[in-house]
């Protein structure tokens, strides 16, 4: 935040802020919905709009440069991530790892259950690894390859393979933003966790049946066994299927399983993976590297097959890359010159009641990632603005560390413009605006937070001795 060490500008008043952050609500929202404008040039308008505003408060070239700068800083471990994935999906398809799986998976995965299995694997998975991004590039994609086979709708794959996900990227202890919220409210990583459960779990169970309900409207035996044999079959002549090319994805799991961080577990399946290629599926070195530079190339005749095999490679990455770039800058731009946290500010002396106080928190969140472009700043935002006040009505840390994970953590997967958004179009091939409806978890757990909210269940106040983290 501008304070007395940041004298180059003036904090925003109450009106500019609310102005600021209006402008740029109504350059993206008439931009999407009436000129339909690409995401990209959208989000670079959002950010000279905020330069101007920043001018305003008479920041310099060199201050405003700086806050987007901070933005992109804070981005890189991201941006690490997302080449690495990229990487990563084209070796999984050389190695013939998601050929296999799929090929195998047919004879065990009834169309019925498939949409509530593949939410309970992607949610053990997301759970094990902590990383929704590193379960959607792998378990995602495979699950993907195989609902389509199974003639089900792609948004709704891409919704349910992202609800489990971003179910261990709330709930993991190794989750990145579960630690960032416990440790930017005060509360303890554990007890944060715990306080979870309250809402998440409630939501899962609903989530879980929803998708069972789905399953079955959408898995009464519409593909024949004809149509499953020509699709093994095709895979079959492209690659090798043995369960040996599953070694990469073990590695990935076990690796992360014993707690190693995400780039080394990525970077060993990568190099596992590009030798089985080689060995097993008899590539030659250049055409894999060519493949992990710019995704695997192929055509089958089956569109079905071509559209699971041709993925992957860093430059399958870079629209997601850039755009991440832009939501970047634009974050850094909103929180160093403080227009949100001034607005929110403005609203918290009037807010009384402690339903009331986590409503607003999980609200904020949500319209944190919707102009931050991250969930990362908006988990960060959430506990500066909102601290205070809950310490004021004596409720504990982990209550508000469980509101901005669900405003927070949960919603960023919604905005067509966030990093997170863009990753998952990158890799499953459906837009936000498609899979939105069908990401319940998202949609179900604030929900229901805010519900049992008004009903007085969950909400965490200090004992009388209990001693105010800081």
């Amino acid at each position: 935040m501008n304070d007395s060490a940041n004298p180059g500008w003036q904090m925003p008043s109450f009106s500019h802020a609310l102005g600021c952050f209006s402008g740029v609500m109504i350059i993206l929202a008439i931009g999407f919905q009436v000129f339909h404008i690409n995401s990209h040039s959208l989000l670079f308008l959002c950010v000279l709009w905020v330069c101007c505003n920043a001018a305003v408060l008479g920041a310099n070239f060199v201050a405003i440069k700086g806050a987007m700068t901070s933005g992109l800083e804070r981005g890189l471990s991201i941006i690490y991530i997302f080449i690495l994935i990229g990487v990563l999906v084209a070796a999984f398809i050389e190695s013939g790892t998601i050929a296999s799986i799929v090929y195998y998976a047919f004879d065990l995965v009834h169309p019925m259950i498939f949409l509530p299995a593949g939410l309970l694997l992607c949610s053990f998975m997301s759970l094990a690894t902590g990383t929704s991004w590193g379960t959607v590039g792998t378990v995602g994609l495979i699950l993907l390859g195989i609902g389509s086979a199974l003639q089900i709708p792609l948004p709704l794959i891409a919704g349910m393979v992202i609800s489990g996900a971003i179910f261990g990227d709330k709930m993991s202890p190794v989750s990145d933003t579960t630690n960032l919220a416990a440790t930017c409210a005060g509360a303890d990583l554990y007890g944060h966790i715990r306080a979870m459960l309250y809402t998440t779990l409630p939501s899962y169970v609903i989530c879980l049946l929803l998708f069972t309900w789905l399953g079955l409207e959408y898995g009464q035996g519409q593909v024949s066994a004809a149509e499953i044999k020509q699709f093994k079959t095709g895979l079959s002549q492209v690659f090798a299927i043995s369960p040996w090319t599953f070694i990469p994805l073990v590695v990935l799991l076990a690796l992360s399983f014993r707690g190693v961080a995400p780039e080394p577990c990525m970077v060993a399946s990568i190099v596992v993976a590009a030798v089985l290629a080689m060995v097993l599926q008899d590539r030659a070195f250049t055409d894999v590297m060519d493949s992990l530079q710019g995704g695997y190339v192929i055509s089958t005749g089956q569109a079905n097959i071509d559209a699971l095999l041709n993925k992957g490679g860093i430059q399958s990455m870079m629209w997601t890359l850039s755009l991440s770039l832009l939501a970047f800058a634009l974050g850094g731009l909103m929180h160093t010159f403080d227009f949100l946290t001034v607005l929110l500010r403005g609203l918290l002396n009037r807010i009384q009641a402690a339903a009331t106080l986590m409503t607003t928190t999980i609200a904020a969140c949500f319209v944190g990632n919707m102009t931050l472009g991250d969930s990362y700043l908006s988990i960060i935002m959430g506990c500066q603005v909102f601290k205070e006040k809950y310490q004021q009505q004596g409720l504990q840390s982990r209550l508000l560390s469980r509101c901005v994970e669900e405003g927070g953590t949960l919603t960023t997967s919604l905005v067509p413009w966030s990093p997170s958004a863009a990753f998952y179009f990158s890799i499953l091939g459906v837009t936000a605006w498609e899979y939105a409806p069908f990401v319940l978890l998202a949609l179900v757990n604030p929900v229901v937070s805010i519900v049992l909210a008004y009903l007085g269940f969950g909400i965490l106040r200090r004992s009388a001795n209990e001693v105010v983290s800081d």
